[in-house]
């Protein structure tokens, strides 16, 4: 059994959506793009590339990251480049193989990390496999890399990737995403099975050995062009036996410290053996910090655009946020525990202020519980300057470059937060106890024995006193402490163990 890279316990993320970063003036523009200060939309393209990733290293290493964490960069015909068509190629609109290059030597020279996301259990109509089946159907040799409806394949009907209104009112509603599917209705009414029976998303076959063959080649083509590990997309979606068991040696022969986090939104200290991933997206703690921190501000509405916050999120008080806190703890080795991907939004959810109500004490608290945690604290571009959106376009904005946009008390306050998570060990281990709760306020400590670090929270609206240890000197506030040893309402405080 596998470790998890020894640098993950100590790494603060910043996660990258590509396409809405930064526009470098370096990649000549195809045709007309959205204006970059304009709200985002579904389809559009903003023209963000990757050489705009190296022109602002400055600003990630300014808030003390040490990784960045991208979003989907291979050739595509949609802006979060989901639906792949080229594995093999970084899309020429991100500026191609050569700004990934340029990018990772820039990044490789301040001892940054870049990991990529490996979308491998779909592809999309324009993959160059799948165009060969829409082209020739049964006679294609490509005709077993995807679920073909057997019976349509053989009577030489086509395929029907691009669905009419009459096909949506025979099976597959227009709300793709509502809930999980089977691919049962896309197998039925579009001829392929597609993930979530959305029709630009082809379910590849990972069953077949051809097929299994071909995406452990593209993960060992990046691994030695120089990324650092892979975020892997609804890798529970694969189920062909020893698929993630190979592909984890495959990409750690290459790189022992390549580090290998699937995105599963539940908690699966199952999953983390050594065998497959190194961790998982800890997106329960995600919903325990948000549940808790927001408090009366929590934007219901705004939590129901999205099924699975609807379930995880609710409000709590500190006795029930310090109990998810325990759970998600126990479900997790420390060893996979340390090298978790936390945070607290991300480009498939609401950005935290708009969870929030707009609410900024309400950030201030939840980054001050996240980068208190085990695990590698992850930060959604653009949050840290207190940009906002609700789901999809929302919350994949534009970065707005002109400081005079920015929230420059937010920024100084991550900023601060994340120095000290990096000054400080305890705050990197995996030692967790709950001291205190009362009502709306908790306290708890990380690490142990002198140089461990009490963490005092109140979510509540007054001020709240909580029975700390003796012997604490205050080392960060959200707000001025009063000095009489109470917790002011909606704010949180920091103390070293002497």
């Amino acid at each position: 059994m596998d470790n998890p890279p020894a640098w993950v316990a100590d790494a603060v993320f910043y996660q990258i959506f590509p396409d809405r970063f930064a526009r470098s003036g370096r990649v000549p523009a195809p045709g007309p793009l959205e204006d970059w200060a304009a709200p985002p939309t579904v389809g559009g393209f903003k023209g963000g590339d990757l050489y705009g990733v190296v022109d602002h290293l400055d600003h990630l290493a300014g808030l003390g990251a040490t990784a960045i964490y991208l979003n989907p960069v291979f050739a595509s015909a949609s802006n979060h480049r989901y639906h792949t068509y080229d594995y093999l190629a970084v899309d020429p609109l991100l500026g191609g193989d050569h700004a990934l290059r340029a990018l990772l030597d820039a990044a490789h020279e301040r001892d940054m990390r870049v990991v990529l996301d490996g979308v491998f259990n779909h592809a999309s109509r324009g993959f160059w496999p799948f165009h060969h089946v829409m082209e020739v159907g049964r006679h294609s040799p490509y005709r077993d890399w995807f679920h073909l409806h057997a019976e349509d394949l053989e009577a030489g009907r086509p395929l029907r990737a691009y669905p009419s209104e009459s096909m949506d009112a025979a099976g597959l509603t227009t709300d793709w995403a509502d809930e999980h599917r089977s691919g049962e209705d896309s197998l039925r009414t579009l001829g392929y099975r597609a993930w979530w029976d959305m029709p630009a998303l082809p379910k590849l076959n990972t069953d077949n050995e051809t097929v299994r063959e071909y995406l452990m080649t593209v993960a060992e083509h990046w691994t030695r062009f120089g990324i650092d590990g892979w975020r892997l997309d609804v890798p529970g979606e694969i189920t062909t036996p020893r698929f993630w068991e190979e592909f984890r040696q495959r990409v750690r022969t290459i790189n022992p410290d390549a580090y290998i986090v699937g995105e599963i939104w539940q908690e699966r200290g199952d999953l983390l053996d050594g065998r497959t991933f190194d961790a998982l997206m800890n997106y329960p703690l995600a919903a325990a910090i948000t549940s808790y921190v927001t408090g009366s501000h929590l934007d219901g509405a705004i939590i129901a655009q999205h099924g699975e916050l609807q379930r995880q999120i609710r409000p709590e008080d500190a006795a029930a946020f310090m109990a998810r806190l325990e759970r998600v703890g126990r479900a997790y080795e420390p060893r996979f525990a340390r090298a978790m991907l936390t945070l607290l939004d991300s480009h498939d959810t609401p950005r935290f202020l708009t969870m929030s109500g707009g609410d900024e004490a309400s950030l201030r608290l939840g980054w001050l519980v996240l980068t208190t945690m085990p695990g590698a604290p992850c930060i959604y571009y653009g949050d840290e300057i207190g940009m906002t959106g609700e789901m999809d376009p929302g919350c994949r904005g534009a970065f707005p470059w002109d400081e005079s946009h920015w929230n420059g008390a937010l920024l100084r306050t991550l900023t601060d937060l994340v120095r000290l998570r990096h000054a400080t060990p305890a705050l990197r281990s995996s030692e967790l106890e709950c001291l205190a709760v009362d009502g709306m306020a908790c306290a708890y400590r990380r690490g142990t024995g002198p140089g461990s670090v009490v963490v005092a929270l109140n979510a509540g609206e007054t001020a709240a006193r909580l029975p700390l240890p003796e012997g604490l000197t205050e080392i960060f506030a959200t707000v001025p402490a009063t000095g009489d040893g109470t917790i002011p309402a909606r704010s949180g405080r920091l103390f070293r163990s002497s």
